[in-house]
């Protein structure tokens, strides 16, 4: 077992979803607080000694801004209290399609937020499904990469589909989709698409036999609901039986909502990394969760054992 005491916490934002995990690996949360100013400004604060400690701040870097910021701020504040390792747990990595320069005179956000992290004094960050395996390689610190295939094949598998396909919405997710495609024991089709601009999808074809088949579309987000959507109505007008998506973190912006509810869409299947809002109507949605995953790592790595057992693919 580790050395230090283990101590968790969580920014403001992911207490629904750190409960859950520190739940299962068999303790409480922390004591912190976060003092807020009439301007915006906000302090992060321990209520309790974490010095000599190995500490699990838990923190998904959805939008806004702030809940990046306030995971920076723990970091730091934990450093300073004398911790003995913070780790950063992040379920959802935001800024992770900013992972190169694809026009001119952009940054690369995802770098940036690594260099954030290190600065801020991390001492190792655990995440989920980043948008590109590569990014790991922006760190100058250990990187958990986890997997939901971990939930969602299970899922899958308990569907009993038959004639299921997997498909990848484009030509970045065939990876990923082969691999499911493995232990689903399905064929793969890929989508082509064409962006107009950001958020927005021209045009999209797709490559492999979809007449007949009950298709699962497979991504690491879905945002705005353009890409997904446009793919599941044009596989069911390709006579496909049913198109379906298991998307690990749902960002779920704009009209996404309604993009989902209107589409050819019979079921999205996401993780809790992100919270669907409540306002909304989920009918069509199932959430699988994560905790367990992240309760296992955090159980690995703060005993020193390996994680890659943990890894169906």
């Amino acid at each position: 077992m580790g050395n230090h005491q283990i101590k968790f916490f969580t920014v403001r934002s992911s207490r629904y979803l750190s409960e859950q995990i520190v739940d299962k690996y068999g303790a409480e949360l922390g004591q912190s607080q976060v003092l807020e100013f009439s301007d915006g400004e906000f302090q992060p604060a321990y209520n309790e000694s974490i010095r000599g400690c190995t500490t699990f701040i838990i923190c998904s870097t959805f939008p806004p801004t702030d809940n990046f910021m306030e995971l920076l701020m723990m970091i730091d504040g934990a450093k300073r209290a004398s911790a003995h390792r913070v780790i950063a747990v992040m379920p959802y990595f935001g800024l992770a399609r900013q992972d190169r320069k694809d026009r001119p005179r952009v940054p690369i956000g995802a770098k940036l937020a690594a260099n954030l992290l290190r600065a801020a004094g991390v001492d190792r960050v655990m995440t989920m499904d980043l948008h590109a395996d590569q990014i790991q390689g922006f760190f100058d610190v250990p990187v958990d990469h986890l997997y939901a295939s971990g939930v969602f094949v299970p899922y899958l598998k308990s569907l009993h589909l038959e004639d299921a396909s997997v498909a990848a919405p484009d030509m970045g997710g065939a990876k990923r989709a082969n691999a499911y495609c493995q232990y689903l024991d399905a064929p793969m089709i890929i989508c082509h698409k064409q962006r107009d601009k950001p958020n927005s999808v021209g045009r999209m074809t797709a490559i492999g036999d979809v007449e007949g088949r009950n298709v699962i579309i497979l991504d690491d987000m879905i945002d705005t609901a353009g890409t997904i959507c446009k793919a599941a109505d044009m596989m069911m007008d390709m006579g496909a039986k049913s198109v379906r998506a298991a998307v690990t973190h749902p960002v779920l912006s704009g009209p996404a909502y309604d993009r989902i509810n209107k589409s050819k869409l019979c079921e999205v299947i996401v993780t809790d990394t992100i919270p669907l809002k409540t306002d909304e109507d989920t009918s069509k949605f199932t959430v699988l969760s994560v905790a367990d995953i992240f309760a296992d790592a955090i159980t690995r790595v703060y005993d020193y054992k390996e994680i890659s057992s943990m890894f169906i693919f």
